[in-house]
């Protein structure tokens, strides 16, 4: 009854997952198999359907590609505003991600899920953007292609002879929980791009040239409707677990292979991976590990292992599962839970007497199978050429047995003297409990076979030693013959039982120490960030779990294989293995000592694979070892090493490729910015120069003295701003550079405000400049010349800033332990979201029309001066009236207190 009650309980993983998407909104996407089909169209149909049952709809994003129809559906939904994005002089608009989020409705209309935003967007996908609406609770509405699925990339390319840049992951629609398939016949699809419908006259043209030719689009369509075929199958899968349903539910095929130490099991697995194919079926290769599995010798635990992986290899899932009970149960357990509709097993070639005592599991799969069909097939021997053999070592264990033997034999004389001792003083009842002692140590220590020997000739000693008629096997007493027979089967029983515990404790303490092995291994790998500590943790971790020399080779961008990791410290690879590395490398398979190719080599050379394909090479040597050939379980612990240095390695690369990305598009933007910038504040006052140095040239006769003055000074104004801005330029590469060299003076705060007022008053002539300075303000060591710069830049924006006839303030105060300067406008202040940009590079407050003049370095110029002279700027807007502050503070330790003068009398 508890095993029923466990086959009915829900799967906690798959209850674990529903709790985990109940406050999370839900996504449909209308996946198409190519552009033209109606996807948008069909996506706001059914928005338009949402809105009629009450809901609360808007677009985030749409794009109608100059369709009517489409855009004749968009007519009476809110859209949100999209955000403008300036990239490389131009204006792109994405969807306002922050707009959406505050607006929070019940769905967010959000197409083209795999467009990339533009440069400066919070992610660099749309994607991750639903992402972010679905984990507020919000109902996203998505469009995509499957040819933008990042699985099907290759196939989608070798299909069409293009290859699409745009991808999504295929974990975002295995998390869709509605996909709606849009379909259109190809011929009405040509014919609607021959009508213009889908594109422009020209590029329609070379699309039906290319890419829209009906044997591509009938391809396409089948990978759409078989890629949501499979996402539907999951779903299904979930909700059986979820709900404790018992399977199957044919709703669609799943295989699954019973594997076994049997030579014949790879047949049964290339016969699955035949009928799976027939079947365009998902297929699993099973092994029930039961006790019996420890006394399997090493030659066939290496080939079930090499069967796991021959599954693998054909595009199956390898599982093995501990056994509960018996084996036909736990198959059809297991068949059960995953939706099992077809089991492939091997015909058995046990004899009658094997399976009258023991049992058939065959027989018993094909009584329990219900609707699951049972294929009984004979199946073919293992091609030896099939996986190398040569990297498994294959001894055997007859001399542990021979002991346990001898044990059994020293143990059984031991309980013969100990009983002879004891007889007088115990009685002859305690007699038969030292032989159980001594068969329950044998069975503990030397397992079923020596165990089952002790029991017999426990029986045998305990006859000939001590019943009567003593030192014969003839036994007088008929109650004798009861309990000999009864103690025969008490030792029998006792020695199994105990066999059996000392096997379960055997397996329990190899699988923690591999669990906790992988267990320490992956938290190290975790805790690494740096390239370099990754890989010394995979090297020592894998050398102290082998006892081996290893080596982890990478290729470098030039296609030169080199070590980048050794255990132990220093050691290099031979040229002799070079060539094995290599072709370990481009093939992806064993290569060098012990293996089929290279084997001459000093080493053993394994490859590290991960989906995205082999990305170097694990050398090992012997080092403690007298040889490299591995175990089966050491293979297995190996091959979950290899595979959890790979992810790692390929999780630092990714990281870097995202750093880099995000280095050159920050790059990008600084040097757009600064392009923008040379090309304004140039060219503008360039324009003024060269405008009136030519009036004065070619119109010299008609000016008056005061047209000249005029012309003169705006030369002199232009020139100066010229000069300011290459200033600002040299002064940010001087920051950025290191090179800023400070002259710490005493310096009075009024005297350099006021010498950079009179340096900008040609800048502040439309309003008026205000001081505000406390009296007895203390000196400051601070480097007078950077101080007035800064000023000058504060005063400076100010300026650009401040309405005419307005006023300027400059404000100097000791506030507690610090001297406080702040620079005061009563212009329109800064926008709260800008606050704590306005210090950035080529940042400007105002955008577009309205954008004063400025490279929009004056205030990080400020801030590096600042900053490196001991003190901190910061912005804010002013409480009292429109306006921005600018304040600077220096602590006390910058501040100077010159000593009072003493009297002479």
């Amino acid at each position: 009854m508890a095993d029923a009650r466990e086959t009915n309980r829900p799967s906690p993983d798959a209850l674990l997952e529903l709790a985990r998407n109940e406050n999370r909104g839900r996504l449909k996407i209308f996946l198409g198999a190519a552009p033209g089909v109606g996807k948008t169209y069909e996506m706001l149909l059914s928005a338009r359907a949402k809105c009629t049952e009450g809901a609360d709809v808007v677009v985030g994003v749409v794009e109608t590609h100059g369709r009517p129809e489409t855009a004749a559906l968009l007519a009476g939904y809110e859209i949100v505003p999209r955000r403008p994005v300036t990239y490389k002089g131009r204006i792109i608009e994405e969807m306002d991600l922050d707009a959406v989020l505050a607006r929070r409705p019940q769905v967010a209309l959000v197409d083209e899920l795999a467009h990339t935003n533009a440069p400066g967007s919070r992610h660099p996908k749309r994607y991750m953007d639903v992402e972010e609406l679905l984990a507020a609770g919000i109902d996203v509405y998505t469009t995509l292609n499957i040819q933008h699925v990042d699985s099907l990339n290759d196939v989608v390319a070798q299909i069409t002879r293009i290859r699409v840049q745009e991808t999504v992951p295929d974990s975002v629609l295995d998390k869709a929980d509605d996909i709606e398939v849009i379909d259109l016949a190809p011929d009405e699809l040509i014919q609607r791009l021959r009508e213009g419908k889908v594109y422009v006259p020209e590029q329609a043209r070379r699309a039906l040239q290319h890419y829209f030719s009906p044997g591509n689009l009938t391809a396409l369509r089948e990978l759409a409707l078989r890629r949501t075929a499979q996402r539907v199958d999951e779903q299904l899968l979930t909700h059986m677990k979820a709900h404790a349903i018992e399977g199957p539910w044919a709703a669609g095929d799943r295989v699954l292979v019973c594997i076994s130490e049997d030579p014949r099991s790879a047949g049964l697995v290339r016969y699955t991976k035949r009928l799976a194919d027939r079947l365009r079926a998902p297929w699993t290769a099973l092994y029930i590990e039961t006790l019996r599995s420890q006394d399997l010798s090493i030659a066939e635990r290496d080939r079930i292992a090499d069967t796991l992986r021959l599954a693998e290899r054909l595009g199956g899932v390898a599982a093995t599962l501990p056994g509960r009970g018996r084996v036909a149960d736990d198959v059809m357990d297991f068949a059960r839970s995953n939706n099992v509709t077809q089991i492939v097993i091997g015909k058995s070639e046990r004899s009658r007497w094997f399976e009258a005592l023991y049992g058939s599991v065959v027989h018993d799969l094909v009584r329990r199978s219900a609707n699951i069909s049972v294929h009984v097939i004979a199946g073919d021997a293992l091609n030896k050429e099939t996986i190398p053999r040569k990297t498994v070592r294959t001894a055997t264990s007859s001399d542990a047995s021979a002991l346990g033997y001898v044990a059994a034999i020293v143990a059984t004389a031991g309980a013969v003297l100990a009983a002879r001792l004891a007889q007088p003083y115990l009685g002859a009842e305690t007699i038969p409990l030292m032989f159980l002692m001594g068969v329950l140590g044998i069975a503990y220590y030397f397992g079923l076979g020596a165990s089952l020997f002790a029991a017999i000739a426990a029986m045998l000693s305990y006859n000939f030693f001590f019943i009567p008629p003593l030192y014969t096997f003839t036994i007088a007493d008929p109650i004798n013959i009861s309990a000999l027979f009864f103690f025969l089967f008490t030792a029998l029983a006792v020695s199994n039982l105990t066999a059996r515990v000392r096997r379960q404790a055997e397996l329990a303490r190899n699988r923690a120490a591999i669990t906790s092995a992988l267990y320490a291994f992956s938290k190290n790998l975790a805790s690494n960030a740096t390239f370099d500590d990754l890989l010394w943790a995979a090297v020592s971790q894998i050398a102290t779990s082998l006892k081996a020399d290893v080596v982890i080779l990478l290729p470098e961008t030039s296609g030169q294989l080199n070590v980048a990791a050794a255990f132990p410290p220093g050691d290099m690879i031979e040229d002799s293995d070079v060539g094995a590395a290599k072709w370990s490398l481009d093939n992806g398979f064993a290569a060098g000592r012990g293996a089929d190719t290279l084997p001459g080599a000093r080493r053993l050379f394994l490859p590290l694979r991960t989906g995205r394909g082999v990305i170097g090479v694990v050398g090992l040597g012997p080092g403690l070892r007298s040889d490299i050939l591995l175990t089966p379980d050491e293979r297995r612990l190996l091959d979950a090493l290899m595979d959890q240095t790979a992810v790692a390695i390929e999780r630092i690369k990714l990281a870097k490729e995202m750093d880099d990305a995000r280095v050159a598009a920050e790059a990008e933007r600084l040097r757009g910015a600064l392009l923008t910038s040379l090309s304004h504040d140039l060219r503008t006052p360039l324009a003024s120069i060269l405008g009136a140095a030519n009036s004065l040239r070619e119109y010299d006769e008609l000016f008056d003295a005061q047209a000249k003055s005029d012309l003169v000074l705006t030369i002199e104004e232009e020139a100066q701003r010229m000069s300011r801005f290459v200033a600002n330029l040299l002064d940010m590469m001087r920051l950025e550079s290191g090179a800023v060299k400070l002259r710490r003076e005493p310096v009075d705060v009024t005297e350099i405000l006021g010498a950079a007022v009179r340096r900008t008053a040609p800048l502040l002539k439309h309003c008026t400049v205000e001081f505000d300075i406390e009296r007895d303000l203390p000196l400051l060591n601070l480097d007078p010349v950077l101080m007035e710069q800064v000023f000058v830049n504060l005063l400076d924006n100010a300026g650009k800033y401040a309405p005419p006839g307005s006023t300027i303030t400059l404000r100097a105060r000791t506030v507690g332990s610090s001297v406080r300067i702040c620079v005061m406008d009563e212009g329109p202040g800064i926008p709260e979201d800008k606050l704590s940009l306005v210090f950035e590079k080529f940042h400007r407050a105002d955008n577009g029309d309205r954008q004063r003049a400025g490279t929009g370095l004056g205030l990080a110029i400020c801030r590096g001066f600042v900053e490196a002279m001991g003190g901190a700027i910061s912005a804010a807007n002013r409480s009292d009236r429109t306006g921005a502050i600018l304040a600077i503070s220096f602590p006390a330790s910058s501040t100077v207190r010159l000593p009072h003068e003493r009297s002479v009398t």
